[in-house]
């Protein structure tokens, strides 16, 4: 493990790889890739990573709600018991759930709800190039692979996201499922690659949304599709939440806009065929503290008093999910 680029395989992944329009899109982001080695802890979650247990999984099923990788009869208990002090070691785990060989990683949100929310609306998967905008460690990239899709690219900056990643990788085996630990900032606008881009919570963390929009439809093939969940609040055509400070103790959000004027944004990007598939508030069913994910969550960022709104005295987190294509 010299390198981030050995870590994530990339020279084999372009082995892989037979589309050269990918290939060499891939190669443009091993530069930007190898700046997320600077994190602090790296050398520890590589540690953690070298010492993960060598057991080959029974079964795997990509298609259930939990991940499920294997069985605990697949291993000596010692070797369960070192997987799951090891994986713990990795903390905080955000996105999942995932099951390892018996071991529930209950992470702190319930990614399979928001995947049920558009699952049976977009285009079939099976046999497409897709783009993960702000993947986390995996999970619905999981999903996607489960479904049948050609190639899944995950791109996510968090370092932490990319080591979980890539020990539940070494449980699933070779899947074309490949993790790119940048930002989107990083990515190559040219060729046209994909034909679904994914971008879910990440738009309110945009200080330009629109800019985020384009982008994204920057890399859709013709005809391709966008799928696009965010936070929105209740109002009419114009109406944007631009909050002062925090948003539900987050600094990081610009701009949260009503769906009409998000579908609006949308025609402004040139997108087409836009269709409104879900909108739903958060609840502590979806997001909550566990104990793989120990910090606070949803329940300590609600007023304590009304939990139709924030600790800031804000509308409570509702999101919805648009589905649009690329003519």
């Amino acid at each position: 493990m010299a390198s981030l680029a050995a870590m994530f395989n990339l020279k084999n992944t372009l082995k892989q790889i037979e589309d050269a329009n990918l290939h060499e899109w891939l190669q443009k982001t091993e530069q930007p890739a190898a700046k997320a080695l600077k994190h602090g802890d790296w050398t520890r979650w590589k540690t953690v990573l070298q010492q993960l247990p060598d057991i080959v999984p029974s079964d795997i099923n990509l298609r259930s709600d939990c991940l499920q990788i294997g069985h605990p009869s697949d291993a000596a208990e010692e070797q369960i018991v070192l997987l799951e002090h090891l994986l713990r070691q990795l903390h905080p785990w955000r996105k999942g759930p995932y099951n390892l060989f018996g071991i529930y990683i209950d992470t702190e949100w319930r990614s399979d709800i928001k995947w049920r929310r558009f699952a049976n609306h977009i285009q079939p998967l099976e046999d497409r190039t897709v783009l993960d905008i702000g993947c986390g460690s995996g999970y619905h990239g999981w999903r996607m692979i489960g479904e049948g899709a050609k190639t899944v690219i995950g791109v996510e900056p968090y370092l932490l996201s990319a080591v979980q990643f890539l020990a539940v990788q070494k449980y699933t085996g070779n899947y074309p499922f490949y993790f790119l630990p940048v930002g989107v900032e990083e990515l190559p606008k040219t060729p046209l690659l994909f034909d679904t881009v994914f971008s879910l919570g990440l738009l309110y963390h945009r200080r330009s949304p629109l800019d985020h929009l384009l982008d994204l439809r920057a890399f859709l093939k013709e005809g391709g599709e966008l799928v696009l969940e965010t936070l929105v609040i209740e109002g009419e055509k114009g109406e944007i939440l631009v909050p002062e400070g925090r948003y539900a103790k987050m600094r990081n959000v610009w701009f949260i806009p009503s769906p009409l004027t998000l579908e609006s944004w949308l025609k402004r990007c040139g997108f087409n065929d836009i269709r409104l598939v879900d909108i739903s508030k958060t609840t502590p069913d979806e997001q909550r503290s566990t104990d793989w994910m120990r910090f606070e969550s949803l329940p300590d960022f609600l007023h304590p008093q009304n939990r139709n709104l924030t600790i800031e005295g804000l509308p409570a987190p509702m999101r919805a999910v648009f589905l649009c294509r690329k003519f």
